[in-house]
């Protein structure tokens, strides 16, 4: 493979990652490192991330590099994610990146994290003008996507817990550990989903979310059944749970089609890997489109794609760029 690649760096959170993508749009390699130390407390721990990545960040860019056949020599810029996330996990894969394309003066690109998100669709030659569902462990938002380049207008987003954050945690009062979405989803498919009923938020209007409150239904039925009877049902009441989240996102999903008239629809995030939620897409019978499960949970192949749409500062321009943890800035804004 010759140049004109950009190398791409994702540390948001718990996954290291790096991928080499053409200016074309053709992913040469995509390399995700996850961390598997967090099991133990029930949730991602920000300082021992940050250290994971420091221990990561290395390999995995020479994995991506090797996969791809291109030495630095070849790559003609270089993007970051720079937020929302864990601040200190963002300025472990920042600062790499930043310094990569420093020491060699090359043009850098920072990149917002849900705009990655909705870029991965990019990749399968889904092009805006679409409606754009991201649910993942850290947001659930539906947004409005008229430019590849941005930025995009946010229509509704989650009050509290985030569509992935909701999966993970009624996994572990099933008893099924952490990370516990895809443990809960392959339950629920033994399980009855009518055999329980849980609230999905339909009496909100608008086109916000809010999880906490199924999670806390959850909670209640494990202590109204018992250890005993819970453990029986466990199957039941992860396919009743699973459904709940589900039927929460598409009741919002439908709303924003009949208020927009949107006729294309994209998923984005790790919850866009569900099988029943990509079931409930297709049949809104409405052009759609879901990227593959590898480029549905964090990766770097979507933020070159949203990278390659943004404008590229050039050296020594981005060394004063910094990362920032929330999401105060417009979706899809210019580094």
């Amino acid at each position: 493979m010759g140049g004109r690649v950009i190398l791409a760096v994702e540390t948001s959170c718990d996954d290291t990652c790096a991928a080499v993508v053409g200016l074309d749009g053709v992913i040469h390699a995509n390399v995700i490192s996850s961390q598997t130390v967090h099991d133990r407390f029930g949730g991602v721990v920000p300082e021992i991330a940050s250290r994971q990545h420091l221990e990561q960040i290395t390999p995995v860019i020479d994995a991506a590099l090797t996969q791809a056949e291109v030495g630095l020599d070849k790559i003609t810029r270089v993007a970051a994610t720079r937020g929302p996330g864990l601040v200190a996990a963002l300025l472990v894969g920042f600062s790499a990146a930043k310094g990569l394309a420093a020491g060699r003066e090359l043009p850098f690109t920072g990149v917002d994290h849900l705009h990655g998100h909705l870029a991965a669709s990019f990749l399968n030659g889904f092009d805006p003008p679409f409606l754009c569902l991201i649910a993942s462990g850290g947001h659930t938002l539906l947004a409005r996507v008229t430019r590849p380049e941005g930025p995009a207008e946010i229509l509704g987003q989650t009050l509290d817990d985030a569509a992935g954050e909701a999966f993970d945690k009624g996994a572990r009062l099933l008893g099924l550990g952490y990370p516990g979405g895809a443990a809960l989803s392959r339950l629920a498919a033994d399980g009855d989903p009518a055999a329980f009923r849980f609230p999905v938020g339909a009496r909100m209007g608008g086109l916000d979310f809010s999880f906490a409150g199924l999670k806390t239904a959850l909670l209640y039925k494990t202590r109204e059944l018992g250890a005993e009877e819970t453990a029986r049902r466990r199957a039941d009441l992860a396919a009743a749970y699973e459904a709940a989240i589900v039927e929460a996102l598409m009741i919002r999903l439908r709303r924003a089609v009949q208020t927009t008239g949107a006729t294309r629809i994209a998923l984005g995030g790790g919850v866009a890997a569900n099988g029943p939620l990509r079931a409930a897409v297709a049949a809104l019978g409405l052009e759609h489109d879901v990227p593959v499960p590898a480029l549905c949970t964090d990766n770097a192949a979507m933020i070159a794609a949203a990278a390659l749409h943004l404008p590229a500062q050039p050296y020594p321009t981005y060394l004063g760029l910094d990362v920032y943890a929330t999401g105060e800035r417009p979706l899809a804004a210019p580094a």
